[in-house]
């Protein structure tokens, strides 16, 4: 059962990026229309987001995965700021990569910060492990901001 359980939590943490890369540009030609901004010198190059990706997904997933594990715990309010969490990442790809709006993917971000904080906060309550393995999470969303706004200011 507990294998079950990680690999639920591995399913549920990586479903935004199975569903952004459907818009999300993999390759230099990938997306004309980002390919076109003017972006941050600061701005990693392409591939550093998928590993990137893939290793915070993976974090996720294992912070989800000892917030199930725990037994006395209230996790409800957990739950429910992850399901945020996911929505909100995957709306966020499809916004700035496909509405071409990054001004609006922005505000989503911000909520997506938020949203991310508080649930660290919630998994704190039930696991402090959890907690910490979401503090990466943050730190890159905040440094995702940061690049979403230099687009909307250098365009």
């Amino acid at each position: 059962m507990t294998f079950l359980k990680f690999i639920f939590a591995m399913f549920l943490s990586f479903l935004p990026g199975f569903f952004g890369v459907l818009v999300t540009p993999m390759t230099t030609g990938g997306n004309l229309w980002y390919n076109s901004l003017y972006v941050s010198a600061l701005t990693p190059a392409g591939w550093v987001f998928s590993v990137a990706w893939t290793v915070l997904y993976f974090l996720i997933g294992l912070a989800l995965f000892f917030v199930m594990q725990q037994k006395r715990a209230n996790k409800k309010n957990s739950y429910i700021l992850f399901t945020i969490n996911l929505i909100l990442n995957l709306l966020w790809s499809f916004v700035f990569f496909g509405s071409h709006a990054p001004e609006i993917a922005l505000l989503i971000l911000t909520a997506l910060i938020i949203v991310a904080i508080f649930m660290a906060r919630e998994f704190f309550n039930v696991s402090k492990t959890a907690a910490w393995l979401i503090l990466p999470y943050i730190l890159w969303l905040m440094f995702a901001f940061y690049l979403n706004g230099m687009i909307i200011y250098l365009n």
